[in-house]
């Protein structure tokens, strides 16, 4: 669809991922033991046909930029157009840290943004595990003549959040911000189609005053403006990982065959970077229940409720349940863990016992030996 082009913001941690994110966005973080969580929102694109996506970047983007490479694995790797990796080139030297907004991010890109050949840019979150039918809203978009469309979910999220009031023409006057419990309206997902006229507009506004927020500062002034904001509800699997606690929920989420498949849909498949991994192995006397198991693993101890991520060894003894094991991580002899996240390349030395909540996991920072 060449009249729309895909704006990814992958930039910076999430400060309630902790240990997760101290060395890679949100976005490049692991899921459901074989994707990334980028790979939702390039999906989505790929599978509305949307092959020229910008995906903005701030700092600790290293694995981002190993996972993505060409593009070539989401349909993207091309001469023209493409994925494109967009770091911060209009922002001055002394600014340091994360962008305070999503505005603040889009000017730092405004030359990118002002070049992008197509009359509609639709904006999502790398950190959103939510398998969005882009060509719907997209024809919904078309059909109600909407300057912009929110896509929304009727659940509620985990999370500060705001809730957009949908009045019976299917669009929205009004909405409430910073939310943080079930209420009126439909919860945004923080994505959106917008004419590329109306963006520009407001980032030029914003910047001129000093503003960096898209929802408290951008929107919040075109509805006090007499604007009217189109609604499309996303009635999938959807959440915004925000936390370790919700990054863990929602891995565990992926074990219920019902909320899998809700993510998971046979018609818009989900890619990622492509792995050659050989089958997993499992010992004798080994034990897998209710897991999602990645391929090249070795299994000789027993699992329970887990993802377990590729190239992991399980040693003989070893007891898991609910734990999210990131790849290359080696479990030793006798371990015993409940509810914990061991982060890629770590080592547990036999015998160890380490226990969380599900509320309150135990993680393992990436590279841990202990």
């Amino acid at each position: 669809m060449s009249d729309f082009h895909g704006i990814i913001f992958a930039y910076g941690a999430v400060p309630e991922l902790g240990e997760l994110t101290k060395a890679r966005t949100a976005s490049s973080l692991p899921f459901c033991g074989r994707y990334r969580l980028i790979d939702f929102a390039l999906s989505s694109f790929m599978n509305a046909g949307i092959h020229d996506v910008g995906v903005i970047m701030r700092r600790d983007y290293q694995s981002l930029l190993d996972h993505l490479a060409s593009g070539k694995d989401w349909d993207m790797g091309r001469r023209i157009g493409g994925l494109r990796m967009l770091p911060p080139f209009g922002l001055p030297e002394y600014h340091q840290g994360d962008y305070t907004g999503t505005i603040e991010a889009l000017n730092a890109v405004s030359t990118y943004i002002s070049d992008i050949n197509a009359k509609y840019v639709i904006m999502m979150h790398g950190n959103t595990a939510a398998n969005i039918d882009m060509s719907a809203a997209i024809e919904q978009h078309l059909h109600t003549g909407a300057e912009i469309t929110a896509i929304c979910t009727e659940t509620t999220p985990d999370y500060t959040h705001h809730r957009y009031m949908v009045e019976q023409d299917g669009f929205a006057r009004s909405m409430m911000f910073r939310q943080t419990a079930a209420g009126p309206g439909l919860a945004s997902l923080d994505a959106y189609i917008i004419s590329k006229e109306l963006l520009l507009s407001m980032m030029e506004t914003c910047r001129a005053e000093n503003r960096y927020h898209f929802h408290r500062d951008a929107i919040a002034q075109y509805l006090a403006n007499g604007g009217k904001v189109g609604v499309y509800c996303h009635r999938g699997y959807g959440r915004r990982i925000m936390s370790t606690q919700s990054f863990f929920s929602a891995n565990m989420d992926m074990l219920s065959s019902e909320k899998r498949a809700e993510l998971f849909p046979p018609e818009r498949p989900v890619r990622t970077k492509t792995h050659e991994d050989v089958s997993t192995y499992y010992a004798e006397g080994s034990r897998a229940s209710n897991s999602l198991v990645a391929d090249g693993c070795i299994i000789e101890g027993e699992i329970d409720n887990c993802i377990i991520s590729s190239d992991v060894r399980i040693a003989k003894g070893a007891k898991l349940d609910g734990c999210v094991v990131m790849r290359g991580a080696k479990i030793g002899e006798g371990v015993v863990m409940k509810n914990v996240v061991v982060d890629k390349a770590s080592e547990i030395s036999p015998y160890q016992t380490l226990m969380g909540s599900e509320k309150l996991p135990v993680v393992l920072p990436k590279g841990t030996k202990i």
